[in-house]
């Protein structure tokens, strides 16, 4: 399906990187490069010359071959038939590959021809949602495939073409992708509307506006929920060494986090992780219906053993199957692991063709290419209908060499996002999982989504955080007199303030991820244990000044069950949390009878 535009020559093979004499080259165009058709994208025109990224291993590849221009873009093939698959980084799909070559190895020069990236034998049902006569704008939906269960797949109008009126509309039945199902008459005559088109991946796609992040994105996480929340539509960065549990916290966002689609990207992981991550994936089902988590998302993989060029392409593609389906009017999750990788293939590939290196080799633009990536988030108002409204949230892992946060990658990245969690490898170590550190994690997202917290859950949701935090900071400047001192230095009042510290920390940032009472953890449940936790404090701090020694109030039965609630109260029981609270006020204040006779 892709046609010629034209021949040139290798003049020069350096690895991924092939500099050839290809005349009226364009700036990322997609080529097919030597005797086997390698897959290639021009990252550099010079006169006549063009420099190819290849997204292929280049071995035996040499000078004189021939290079084909294709004249488009590398773009994302998007259609029904999308939903459930694995592609690699250029959207070429993993299982055609595999049952054409009868193992589990992509074979050089497999393009869209042998693989495509859709299934264009397969006839899909369509129902169409409009009729002759009426007026269609880019992004209104003509019909929709009811591809599976948890989603229906709307085939909007394409941001191809001009507004115009219909003049046919193909009838309810099966279809093939590339029947005409409307025919559409615009300013520049009538086009052909098929159920599927092309999008270049380094251009965002279009909408009307983007819309202030003000509804949270619930993930079932508390201490990403409560501590540091992100809003639909928000990016977040979750920095961590190796072993901290980067991919444990994005597979449970993937499977928790209250949105409609989600776009895995394993973007240059190690080999044997991401097919171990890939395996656990495809064995997932929706909390929700039961039905499998395939039916709801689009998985790109690209590791590191894998091209380099193909790694930093497998970014741009997920977002861009991503905005796909926002612009259906679904609230989407892109997660990808790693940007680290994605960075490094990039500085691999610009060293090659001899651009200036930046900060440790990497080149200048990485700081605009990682704003490009995030800006791509957003909660916006579709270009299709009225009041039409659709997210894409962004999380992406970083990989910053021996936990070093002020690597480049990682210190350029807190520049374009929202959210901040960064993995510790000292909690992970001792298993307290997510180990994100709240001392170092931030959120700009806390007083835009605090009045959906306060309206939904409880009018004191932000009161209660901030003291949590407060606490959760006083602790670790405690924790310095004791490791000095000793215990024996601190106040009582100060002691109290430590014990409620390893109540928060126990009972409510630790979270096991594999526990379905504890994981996930809805809204209404993490208030009310956070509202426990700070009655204690608050209570607690009332019976130390009237003379109750800190450790006694915290041999309380209720007190040192505290820690437990989260794995004894299921989500739908949170309201056993209300009435608890009561028995533990009245079991402090017990304490405090007792003093003053």
């Amino acid at each position: 399906m892709m046609s010629s535009q034209g021949t040139g020559r290798i003049l020069v093979v350096n690895g991924p990187v092939v500099k050839a004499e290809l005349p009226g080259a364009r700036l990322y165009e997609l080529v097919f490069v030597g005797e086997l058709g390698l897959f290639g994208e021009v990252v550099r025109v010079q006169g006549e010359n063009a420099f190819i990224q290849v997204y292929e291993d280049t071995t035996g590849v040499k000078p004189s071959e021939p290079v084909v221009r294709t004249g488009e873009m590398l773009s994302a093939w998007l259609g029904p038939g999308i939903i459930g698959q694995v592609y690699d980084g250029v959207q070429r799909p993993l299982k055609v590959i595999f049952d054409q070559m009868g193992r589990p190895f992509i074979a050089r020069g497999i393009n869209y021809d042998r693989a495509p990236p859709l299934d264009f034998s397969k006839r899909w049902r369509w129902l169409p949602r409009v009729k002759v006569g009426d007026k269609v704008n880019i992004g209104d939906v003509l019909g929709v495939v009811p591809e599976t269960q948890l989603i229906e797949h709307r085939i909007l109008y394409p941001p191809l073409y001009r507004p115009g009126v219909v003049k046919y509309v193909a009838p309810e039945g099966d279809y093939t992708l590339n029947d005409d199902i409307a025919e559409v008459e615009t300013s520049d005559g009538v086009v052909k509307v098929k159920m599927w088109h092309k999008w270049p991946v380094r251009r965002p796609r279009p909408f009307l506006e983007k819309l202030p992040p003000s509804e949270p994105l619930i993930t079932g996480i508390r201490v990403i929920d409560t501590v540091f929340p992100i809003a639909k539509g928000g990016a977040a960065s979750i920095p961590g060494p190796f072993g901290s549990g980067k991919t444990v916290t994005i597979r449970s966002l993937m499977l928790y986090a209250r949105t409609q689609y989600s776009v895995p990207v394993l973007c240059g992981e190690r080999g044997n992780e991401a097919a171990d991550a890939l395996q656990g994936l495809l064995k997932l089902t929706d909390p929700v219906s039961g039905r499998p988590l395939l039916e709801r998302e689009t998985i790109i993989v690209n590791t590191s053993n894998m091209p380099v060029a193909a790694r930093e392409a497998s970014i741009y593609m997920g977002a861009t199957i991503a905005e796909y389906f926002r612009d259906q009017g679904y609230d989407v999750l892109l997660m990808a692991d790693s940007t680290s990788r994605w960075a490094e293939a990039m500085r691999e590939v610009a060293l090659r063709i001899g651009e200036m290196p930046s900060e440790e080799g990497f080149p200048a633009y990485l700081p605009t290419r990682l704003a490009e990536f995030y800006e791509r988030a957003g909660r916006v108002k579709l270009l299709g209908g009225e009041g039409k409204v659709g997210s894409l949230t962004i999380a992406a892992s970083v990989s910053p060499p021996g936990g070093d946060f002020t690597e480049p990658v990682t210190s350029h990245t807190l520049r374009f996002i929202g959210a901040f969690w960064p993995l510790d490898a000292r909690l992970a170590y001792s298993r307290h999982y997510p180990a994100i550190n709240w001392l170092q994690g931030f959120s700009r997202y806390v007083d835009t989504v605090a009045p959906w917290y306060s309206k939904t859950v409880g009018e004191d949701w932000g009161e209660l955080r901030r003291i949590a935090i407060e606490v959760l900071t006083r602790e670790a400047e405690l924790s310095e007199i004791v490791r000095i001192l000793g215990s024996e230095a601190l106040s009582e009042v100060e002691k109290h303030i430590m014990n409620v510290a390893l109540m928060l920390r126990e009972g409510f940032l630790k979270q096991d991820a594999f526990n379905p009472v504890d994981t996930p953890s809805a809204p209404e449940k993490q208030y009310w244990l956070l509202r426990l936790m700070i009655t204690y404090y608050r209570v607690g701090l009332e019976a130390v000044n009237a003379g109750v020694p800190a450790n006694n109030i915290r041999e309380l039965e209720s007190v040192r069950r505290l820690t437990r609630l989260k794995m004894e109260v299921k989500n739908s029981d949170y309201k056993v949390l209300v009435d608890y609270e009561k028995k533990l006020i009245d079991d402090i204040r017990g304490l405090m009878a007792k003093v003053s006779r």
